[in-house]
């Protein structure tokens, strides 16, 4: 089907920025957070029945659709893959997590913390179940094979379980009801685990260096959509564009696609495969460790500062440029760069790993790395500092010669 309309001018700019404004303001939160990494996506081609005739809207109507959708009920299953072009982590990928399972005897993470699951969801294919009942109320179980991680939001209480290893990890939301703030007890912000939270990512970075149009319609989860693309203007960025699906009647995201500059496969695209926009049972929300589960209750005295990271661990972050091609620069702590390749302080595998997905770049700033994914890269220079952003390698060399 041909596009509703011509690519949106730049005299719209200025409305059109406020209309994002807005969205990204009004959008909610339909999962728990804590779950997915901002990096999960490809999804296999979902169910369609040809392209639905839909009421003709601007780029304008449709954003404003998304920001009056006041869904907070829902149930569904979505689909996520992530192709970045790293190797698949399974589940090893928490042993690199903070209070991971990597940890020794003395180690007092448990193997069902968040924290410890995000980065096996940073590639390969995985199936999500999600519901959610109003800002106090959500969960998301993780599918495999063989078990099931969840992770269950239900007022003052934060719960997660890994079936796999019968471990239960317990915390209590102290932040007011959909304050994602970081407060101590809170789930990690602004970390999507659903196409309406992606979509809600992809709009606070629309601005003017974004052209952005309704290109059709489409069939998800069974449900009519139209399709919204955002495409970035500036050279330089490896995002080549972004494809929302939102629902016709609800004015919901229901898929969510991002393609490389590079061009192949997507590098994010999650959506709804299944979809029901009723409340969920109130059971759905209840959880209670069984006799024998390990339960690990957060302290307040942990390392942890409650918004996923850890006490002394976020260095001051200066953004260089704007838009799709900004660049976020930060230094290591102790200021020092990568250890040399042969270190007793690198394990092998983990000196091979690195050194396949580097490039070595020289500049003002001296020398360093560049470390490539199909769509974030990152140099970490010899003296400890690092620029990373959905930019070229080029761009970060740039930046770093600023």
């Amino acid at each position: 089907m041909a596009p509703y309309e011509p690519e949106q001018g730049t005299t719209d700019a200025e409305e059109l920025s406020a209309g994002r404004r807005k969205a990204a303001r009004y959008l909610v939160p339909v999962a728990v957070a804590g779950v997915a990494a901002a990096t999960i996506g490809l999804v296999p081609a979902l169910a369609s029945g040809g392209d639905p005739d839909l009421p003709k809207l601007t780029a304008q109507e449709l954003i404003e659709k998304i920001a009056a959708s006041d869904t907070e009920q829902l149930s569904g299953t979505v689909k996520i893959n992530t192709d970045l072009g790293l190797p698949s982590f399974g589940g090893g990928a928490g042993a690199f997590a903070p209070g991971g399972a990597g940890g020794g005897e003395d180690d007092k993470g448990s193997a069902a913390d968040p924290a410890a699951k995000l980065l096996e969801l940073a590639s390969g294919s995985h199936t999500l179940r999600v519901a959610a009942d109003g800002p106090d109320k959500q969960k998301v179980s993780v599918l495999d094979d063989a078990a099931e991680y969840s992770v269950i939001h239900n007022g003052d209480d934060v719960w997660a379980y890994d079936s796999a290893t019968n471990e239960a990890y317990h915390t209590k939301d102290t932040g007011k009801s959909g304050d994602r703030s970081g407060k101590k007890g809170d789930l990690p912000k602004d970390v999507p685990a659903t196409p309406e939270e992606f979509a809600r990512q992809a709009l606070k970075a629309a601005d003017e260096t974004t052209s952005v149009k309704v290109d059709g319609s489409a069939k998800v989860a069974g449900r009519d959509a139209y399709r919204l693309v955002l495409k970035p203007k500036d050279a330089g960025t490896t995002v080549g564009q972004i494809t929302i699906a939102v629902d016709a009647k609800t004015g919901t995201p229901l898929k969510f696609t991002l393609t490389p500059a590079s061009g192949g496969a997507a590098v994010v695209d999650v959506g709804f495969t299944k979809v029901d926009f009723a409340a969920p049972s109130a059971s759905t929300f209840d959880f209670k460790p069984a006799k024998g589960t390990k339960v690990t209750e957060e302290d307040g005295g942990s390392a942890k500062d409650g918004s996923g990271g850890f006490k002394g661990a976020e260095p001051a972050v200066n953004v260089i440029g704007e838009g799709w091609t900004s660049v976020a620069e930060l230094e290591l702590p102790g200021g020092q760069g990568l250890p040399a390749s042969g270190s007793a302080d690198v394990p092998a595998d983990a000196q091979r790993f690195l050194d396949s997905l580097g490039d070595k770049v020289s500049g003002k700033f001296g020398s360093g790395t560049v470390f490539k994914t199909r769509l974030i890269n990152a140099l970490i220079t010899d003296d400890g500092k690092v620029y990373v952003g959905a930019v070229t390698k080029d761009a970060l060399v740039e930046a770093a010669n600023r």
